[in-house]
């Protein structure tokens, strides 16, 4: 072989190696982030293609796939949109987006989790075109209607939990909105909903019973306060605690009284007392015997500040990194810079339910092929175990007072024949508007608890300052009444 020919060679032998080098790159290595990209019409065109799996709540699709006539494509539909739309979320082939559930477990509706490795099989011997799995939620249809019923037209959140497994078996934001308008192919018609709804003011694409901007816990915050009063060993439920029509925050001249100046008891009220009646002169001064690090240090052990996926996202609540002891005590009364989801009020709820023992929520129950039979199950998970177990039970015996005593700010949730433990909180926004937010926190039955709840009404123009008995409060006991039937 001459020199020309050898040359010849060697450059045709680079140029296949260049060819295979640059092949392997964008069909291995750079595949992923491709198929990703919005913009590429074959990864839209393939999505559309794929008989995406159904989401499935008490055996009905409430999400699912159906063949457009004529054509190879599929159509996203949810069958109750409004009604699951927090938890569900969209999938949009059109502007290539997707949230909630349809994005949290893609994998699985797509087909291409591991869990489904036995289908991709079967499909691939059998020639078929590629199949996505389900996923079947831990959520209760009626418990769900009735969050939606109760809530209404109101802005707000309702979260129920399986007490002993974290389960989520509600989980509804208000107001919600229809992922149908999202899911079509219609791209004029998928541009204009996602216009109206990220421009409408009342927020409805957030999911507030785990996101958005969180919200002021109000007298619901008291369960950690005392939690921490009691672990100190300064009080028990019969100390008598100093509770004055108003009291001065420390430091400063400002005064803090009790919900509509009224008087808590005969003003030395026992501390089972002032927790059933809410006093917040109470717990403003009680707060004094507590540092920053004692009430960061139980909120950080509930799970302030700490990443969570459920597998949703869940925005963490925050306690302050900083206080001084005027800040600390509206801290005391969940005021001040405290900022919580209702999914984490309602973990501290489930908390003390359960012994003191904190389960991980989760949504879904189980994955399943396209022939609906199950190929993995969620096993429940203990994230920590906050407080003692006689914590807990001191706890819950208060939180009955608070719907058992004729006092108690709870009594609107009282269920005739079953025990009911709750907290109240009407939580001020302090931005000069005067408005207010209504909580109402808890479990049933106290004596052998199911369910634990949180349900958020936030003031509107309507009543500016709802109060946590009288909005919040019918609200979970419809819920309960609803769960435990």
């Amino acid at each position: 072989m001459n020199s020309q020919i050898r040359r010849l060679f060697l450059v045709v032998l680079i140029m296949f190696a260049a060819l295979g080098l640059a092949s392997t790159n964008i069909q291995f290595f750079q595949a992923p982030s491709l198929n990703a990209d919005g913009r590429n019409s074959r990864s839209i065109l393939h999505s559309a293609e794929l008989d995406r799996g159904p989401i499935i709540v008490g055996g009905q699709a409430i999400a699912s796939s159906e063949k457009v006539e004529d054509s190879a494509r599929y159509q996203r539909t949810y069958s109750q949109g409004p009604l699951y739309a927090a938890v569900t979320g969209y999938f949009s082939l059109v502007s290539s987006n997707s949230t909630g559930i349809e994005k949290a477990a893609e994998s699985e509706l797509d087909g291409d989790s591991q869990s489904l490795l036995g289908q991709r099989i079967k499909n691939l011997l059998a020639g078929s075109s590629r199949q996505g799995g389900g996923v079947t939620l831990t959520l209760d249809s009626s418990m769900q209607e009735v969050a939606a019923e109760s809530l209404g037209t109101r802005k707000g959140a309702v979260v129920a939990l399986n007490a002993k497994t974290g389960a989520v078996l509600a989980m509804y934001s208000s107001p919600s909105y229809d992922p149908n308008s999202l899911a079509s192919f219609d791209s004029t018609e998928v541009q204009n909903a996602e216009e109206a709804l990220t421009e409408d003011a009342s927020s409805p694409l957030t999911n507030r019973a785990i996101g958005g901007n969180r919200y002021a816990p109000g007298s619901t915050f008291k369960l950690l306060t005392t939690i921490d009063l009691l672990e100190k060993g300064v009080v028990t439920p019969d100390t008598e605690m100093d509770s004055p029509t108003s009291t001065t925050l420390p430091g400063t001249s400002t005064t803090v009284t009790n919900n509509e100046s009224a008087a808590c008891g005969s003003g030395k009220p026992t501390l089972a007392e002032a927790f059933a009646r809410s006093c917040n002169t109470t717990f403003v001064i009680a707060s004094q015997q507590l540092t920053q690090s004692d009430l960061s240090n139980v909120t950080s052990r509930f799970g302030f500040g700490s990443d969570l996926s459920i597998p949703l996202e869940v925005t963490p609540s925050v306690f302050p990194d900083t206080t001084d002891a005027a800040q600390l005590a509206l801290a005391a009364i969940g005021q001040g810079s405290v900022q919580v989801t209702p999914l984490q009020m309602a973990m501290v709820a489930q908390t003390i339910a359960n012994g003191g023992a904190e389960m991980k929520p989760y949504l879904i129950e189980n994955v399943v092929d396209a022939d609906l039979q199950v190929q993995s199950t969620t096993s429940p998970q203990k994230l920590a175990t906050p407080i003692s177990s006689t914590t807990a039970s001191t706890m819950t015996d208060l939180m009955k007072g608070v719907v058992e005593q004729s006092y108690g700010t709870g009594t609107s949730m009282a269920i005739s024949g079953i025990e009911v433990a709750a907290k109240t909180g009407t939580a001020e926004l302090g931005d000069g508007s005067g408005k207010a937010n209504a909580w109402a926190v808890g479990f049933a039955p106290a004596d052998d608890p199911q369910i634990a709840f949180a349900v958020l009404v936030e003031g509107d123009d309507t009543t500016p300052v709802p109060h946590g008995g009288t909005e919040a409060g019918p609200i979970a006991r419809a819920l309960l009444e609803a769960g435990l039937k």
